[in-house]
Parts: structure tokens; C-alpha cells; sequence
């Protein structure tokens, strides 16, 4: 039991990370999200680029993605930590929505 709760720990510290949140006009002009992603932060000084495999929820039913695609309210997470977190997210219908790409610059 002590080497299974020693490695979840060390599986689940994986460090810092950045959450993005992209949002832009529908065909209304409502801000809806455009995407979701998150990425850890290298530790290792120096320039590195990752790139950020973005997603957006999705309805379930063909009623409730009709639904909101006329009222201009999609569905989106209201807590960020849902992103950067795995869990729960597995129950979660979502969609791949592009990429973003994102340099940092550590010290």
C-alpha cells in the first residue's frame, strides 16, 4: 500500500501549470469559448515551446446543442482547476478544437 499512495503521489505532483482559456464572437456576436487547454511549466532553464492541444465541452443531445446554439449559450466550465485537472473530465463529452503554441522563457 505505502509504494502504491508513494507513486499516485508522485504521479499526481506534476508541478505548475497554465491554464488557457480562449474565447470569440459566434455568429451572433455572443463571446462564446473557443477552446480549452492547459500545459505544465518546464523547470529547466532556457527557451522552450509547447504546444497546447485545445477542446471545448459539448451538449449531449442533438435538442440540447440546438438549444444552445440558438439561445448563443454553449456549454463551458466554470472552474478552471477542471482543466488542469484529469479528474471528473473522463465523463466529460468534449471536442478537439486546434492548437495553441505557447513560448516560455525560464530562468
Amino acid at each position: 500500500p505505502w509504494a502504491e499512495l508513494l507513486a499516485h503521489t508522485a504521479a499526481s505532483f506534476a508541478g505548475p501549470q497554465i491554464v488557457v482559456s480562449v474565447y470569440g464572437p459566434d455568429f451572433f456576436g455572443n463571446d462564446v469559448v473557443r477552446g480549452y487547454g492547459a500545459v505544465h511549466v518546464p523547470f529547466t532553464p532556457g527557451r522552450h515551446k509547447r504546444t497546447i492541444a485545445m477542446f471545448v465541452p459539448e451538449s449531449t443531445s442533438k435538442l440540447q446543442k440546438f438549444t444552445s446554439w440558438f439561445t448563443g449559450r454553449r456549454p463551458e466550465f466554470t472552474d478552471p482547476k477542471v482543466v488542469a485537472r484529469g479528474e471528473g473530465r473522463e465523463v466529460t463529452r468534449v471536442r478537439s478544437q486546434g492548437f495553441v503554441t505557447i513560448s516560455f522563457d525560464v530562468v
